[in-house]
Parts: structure tokens; sequence; C-alpha cells
């Protein structure tokens, strides 16, 4: 299957040397929203869950604070090196397949023995770790919280080998099954909170959500078996492997910067910790709302373009390396900023549609809500950033990115620490947002200098255009929703039209006031995710 990206605009003279490299993003993009959209869907289907069996409850909280341990590892060993290392190493190496089954060996032996003694330590230090994380809790919850970090942490295991063996297939432009781990991983979640807490009476309940975490990390595992079935893999301890060692040297300052960090989301935890035992759920409820879009749109681009990042940027194609960066950029900003909008519209509507019953309340929908709009500010910001970030990554500069985020660890603490006591809760979600503001201007004034401006116009007039089109879309959501709230039934069904009649409306105003301001990317990125659903019938067109 290949999908031709239209020109960005008619306007702009864009280098004959990024032409090529769009049908590979369109394609690989598109396998990854697919992959996203179903990891998205299923994470939503996950928190709607969450919210009837638990609510926002302090056991819920302890759950979401310890569930936080081994992503932190994860991302601290694996998830940063994945697309700071792994994939731009793996890459100069993907022709010579004997020689990369050989370092991929190395670096999952690895790996695999790194993680394993990590664990060991979190399982011994678990006390000290709840006491510093939660701090704010009552005796119970924290030793709740205790038990949950040492059963959820045994995982990290399982996503380290599977965040290895993803750096892989990306490398080899395999994305069609490492693009639905995260769904597994969800599915696993669900089944653990629909099932595997029947097993236990209350409130040991909670423990079922950790079983269904270790049932999802070993399913992302297995889900990308068959995209592996040609490899030649196997336990090999080489420790002074050249291009080990080039990996870990270009993610000593990415781990310098994930620590820092993993530092400010620590402290985060703990100051909401003492805002209330409910803050913790209600953050986490708004932030998977945030998570959408982000992983849908932002992720997305970012993973397909860092391959063709990292080509061109080995090959020192200067111009073709900058016109696709700033394609990614493009097509992030016109998905992410109407998303934003009708988000922040219809923030209230939302949240009470997928999580208002069971044990979540009325007043649980409030606050989120609340959370919900304060996070928006930052969104388009974070989206942005994670394409300027993966660009440093393919030119294998990773000490900027990293310094970039212990600033914004700083500027974070600058804004939180002084609202918190007269705040709460809402005066860390809006210290969040100022942080991925900081970070995304600041990576993308250090872009600019390193690499220049696109050709043929500036962002800004991009963005103008852009942000116009968003403005006029969610006034028409906001006229529509208050136009139909009289006209819905009570109840699910009206909650489902109260949503869905203002977002159809927004999805078309956004699509009429694309054509009408010349936005071919909203287009094309659209193309090419319906090609993808399309070709997707005939395995023999698969990519």
């Amino acid at each position: 299957m290949t999908v031709e990206m239209p020109s960005l605009d008619q306007s702009e003279n864009i280098s004959p040397q990024a032409v090529p490299q769009r049908r590979h993003i369109a394609r690989a993009a598109s396998i990854i929203s697919l992959g996203n959209v179903t990891s998205r869907m299923l994470g939503l289907v996950r928190e709607t869950v969450f919210a009837n069996q638990f609510g926002s409850s302090g056991a819920y909280s302890a759950f979401v604070a310890a569930s936080a341990i081994p992503m932190m590892v994860y991302d601290m060993l694996i998830g940063g090196l994945l697309s700071s290392a792994l994939v731009p190493v793996f890459s100069e190496h993907a022709e010579d397949r004997a020689e990369l089954w050989r370092l991929v060996s190395v670096v999952l032996t690895a790996a695999t023995c790194f993680v394993a003694l990590l664990v060991i330590v979190v399982e011994l230090t678990a006390p000290w770790i709840a006491a510093v994380l939660v701090s704010g809790f009552d005796a119970e919850l924290r030793a709740l919280t205790v038990r949950l970090i040492r059963l959820v942490t045994l995982a990290v295991v399982l996503l380290a080998v599977s965040g290895v063996l993803t750096g892989l297939l990306y490398a080899l432009k395999r994305f069609t099954f490492a693009a639905f781990g995260a769904a597994v991983y969800n599915l696993g979640l669900i089944v653990g909170a629909l099932v595997f807490t029947r097993f236990f009476d209350e409130p040991a309940r909670i423990y079922g959500l950790a079983l269904g975490m270790l049932a999802g990390a070993a399913g992302q595992l297995l889900i990308l078996l068959p995209d592996l079935r040609d490899q030649r893999l196997h336990l090999l301890f080489d420790w002074r492997h050249p291009a080990l060692r080039r990996i870990v040297r270009l993610y000593l300052p990415i781990a310098l910067g994930f620590l820092v960090s993993h530092v400010g989301i620590v402290i985060d935890r703990s100051l909401a910790s003492t805002t209330g035992e409910q803050s913790i759920g209600w953050m986490r409820y708004a932030t998977t709302l945030i998570q959408f879009p982000l992983g849908l749109v932002a992720t997305a681009v970012s993973l397909a373009v860092l391959p063709s990042l990292s080509h061109l940027a080995a090959h020192d194609a200067r111009d073709g390396y900058r016109e696709t960066l700033y394609t990614g950029v493009r097509m992030v900003l016109v998905l992410i900023v109407p998303a934003t909008v009708g988000l922040y519209v219809l923030a209230a509507p939302i949240v009470s549609l997928l999580f208002e019953h069971g044990e979540f309340t009325a007043f649980d929908t409030l606050w989120t809500a609340r959370a919900l709009r304060l996070y928006l500010i930052g969104l388009p910001f974070a989206a942005v950033d994670q394409v300027l970030v993966f660009g440093y990554y393919a030119r294998q500069q990773t000490l900027v990115p990293a310094a970039v985020g212990a600033l914004a660890v700083g500027i974070y603490l600058a804004v939180a620490l002084p609202l918190v006591q007269a705040f709460g809760m809402l005066a860390l979600v809006l210290a969040n947002s100022v942080q991925w503001v900081a970070h995304a201007l600041i990576m993308l004034w250090l872009t600019r200098r390193a690499v220049g401006t696109p050709s043929g116009g500036t962002l800004g007039k991009f963005l103008s255009r852009v942000g116009l089109a968003s403005a006029c879309m969610g006034v028409a959501v906001w006229a529509a929703f208050h136009a139909a709230r009289p006209l819905v039934p009570g109840g699910l069904v009206g909650k489902v039209l109260g949503v869905g009649a203002p977002a159809l409306v927004g999805v078309s105003m956004y699509a009429l006031l694309s054509v009408v301001f010349g936005l071919e990317e909203a287009h094309a990125a659209v193309r090419a995710l319906i090609a993808r659903v399309q070709q997707g019938r005939d395995p023999a067109k698969a990519v």
C-alpha cells in the first residue's frame, strides 16, 4: 500500500528530498495510528471499568500510585532507550541481519539482567518507596500501596523484553504487531478488572487490577512473536560489543533526564496524596483523556518519523531531515489543536459519559473535568514536543532533551510548591501544563537554531490557520451542545447524543474549514489512516 502525501501547502515550496519520506511516514503513521486507536479505545474502556468498580476511592489511588513504579522503571531503562538509542542504532545494522541479531541478543541479555536486578531492589525497598510516594496516605492505605508495588513490579521484566523487541521491529520497519502491543496490555487490565477481581473480597479486590497488569505485560510480549519469525536471537553476554557501548553512551543523558523527570513525578504523587485520597484518582482519569489524542496523534507520528529521520541524519541529508521533521510537526498540530479545543468544550459531558456510573459520582465528574481542562492547556505543546525530542534522538544527540527535561521539572516545582496549599490538586495540574509548555518552547527554539526553519514559510503562519479553524470549530461545538441539551433524553442514550452530536458537528466544521484554509496535512493524515484500514482487509498488500 502506498499513500501519497499531498503538498504541505500549495503556497509553500517544499524540498523534493522530503517527498519520498512522506510516503513512508504516512504508511508507518497509519499503522501506528490504527494500533493507537485500538489501544486508546481499550484504554477508555479500561478506565470506564475502573471507574465503575472503584470510583476514585483510596484503594484505587493506591493502585495508581503503585502502578507508577513499574512504569517509572520501564521508562528509565527501556522507554527512553527505545527511541533515543535502540531504533537509531538498530537501524544502522538493519541491512546486515547476522550482525543485527547478534547486537539485539547482546542488548536483550544485558537489559533483562539489569532490569531483573532492579526489580529485586524495588521488592526489598517497597516500604520506603511507598513512604515517599504517598506520604499523605494513612497507615492502612500505605500498607496496601506497598503490597501492590511488590506485585505489579514483576511486570517490568516482561515489559523490558517487549520494549527491546519493539525497538528491533521499528528498526526493521515492521510496525503492525508492535503497534498493537499497548492494546493487548490494556486488554489485560480490563480482564483483571472484570474477571480477576471476582476472586477477591473487599478490600482486596484491587489486587485483581495488579494481576491484570501482569497479564497485559505478558500479552504485550506474546503479540510481537509473529513479526519475529525470522529472528536468530539467543542469550549472549558480550559487554564489550561496540554498538552496546554506543547505546549506553547515547542513553546515559536520557537516563539522567528520566531520573530527574521521575523525581518530579514522585513529588507530584506525594503532593497529590496530601490534597485528599481522591486526588490521584481524579488526575488519573483526566490524564487518560489527555493520553488518547496524545497517543493517537503525537506518538504515532513521532514513532513513524523516527526511522526516516535517523536514516536522513546518518546520511547527512540536512534538507531532507529538516523538511521531514517539520512535516511531522505540522501533521501533529493540524490534528491535536482541534482535538484540544473539542475536549475543552465538552470536558464535563465526556467525563460524565465515560466514567459517571457505579462508584464514580457527579462530584467526581466535576473535579475530573476541572483537572482535564487545566491539563488541556499544555496538550498541544506536549504533542509537538514529542516530535522535536525524537528529532534529537534521530541525530543521536540525547543530552539536550535530557537537560531541557531537568529544567522543565524545575519549572514545575516553581509553580506547584507555592500554589499547592491554596489550590490543592488543581495547582499540581496547572504546574504540569506549564511544564509541558516550557519544555516544548525551549525544544522548538533549540531545533530552529540547530536545523533551521521550514522552507516556504514559518510554523507561526501555519499555526494561525489551524488555530482559527479550531476556534471556529469550538464555537460550533459549544452552540451544538447547548442547542441539543433540551432535546436529548435522559440516561445513557442522552449522554451519548449530548456528546456525539456536537462532536459530529465539530468534525464536519473542521473538515470544511481545513479545505477553506488549505490545511492539507489534515486530509493526508485521515486518508493515510483510511487507506491503512482498507488495505488491512487484503493481507497480500501488507506493508
